[in-house]
């Protein structure tokens, strides 16, 4: 599997590795900043009932975020495997593996956007009440 393959219009492999690894250690040091912010808040159990669940979405928030970049990644590894094992005497993909080929695009993109949609709701959701809490 070659690291230059062209993954977007001037995006090789390489650089969306080194995304998704640079992404991994920023989420971690918001989530660590966040999570020390968040715990100094609070004072009393109902503090705690209300931002535990804050906590969560945030976190998840994060993990949703790095699956994405993978399954990217992933996708780009598929047809890369598809290319080297079904290439035919020609040097190019039967009909039938481009066909499987961008099925298997077509749906990793349309899971990717659903779990983007749900990203940006929970993300909202989050938002609205780490600000109720900070007005409090």
């Amino acid at each position: 599997m070659s690291k230059d393959y062209e993954v977007f219009k001037g995006k090789k492999l390489s650089d969306l590795f080194q995304e998704i690894h640079t992404n991994s250690e920023v989420k971690r040091v918001q989530i660590d900043s966040m999570l020390s912010h968040l715990t100094s808040m609070i004072t009393n159990p109902d503090d705690a009932v209300q931002l535990v669940p804050v906590i969560k979405d945030y976190m998840e928030v994060a993990v949703k975020n790095d699956e994405q970049l993978i399954k990217i990644a992933g996708i780009v590894g598929r047809i890369l495997q598809a290319e080297m094992k079904g290439v035919n005497d020609e040097g190019l993909l039967t009909d039938l593996e481009k066909e499987q080929l961008m099925k298997a695009l077509e749906d990793e993109v349309s899971s990717i956007q659903l779990e983007s949609d749900k990203i940006k709701h929970n993300k909202k959701i989050a938002d609205d009440r780490v600000s109720k809490i900070d007005n409090n």
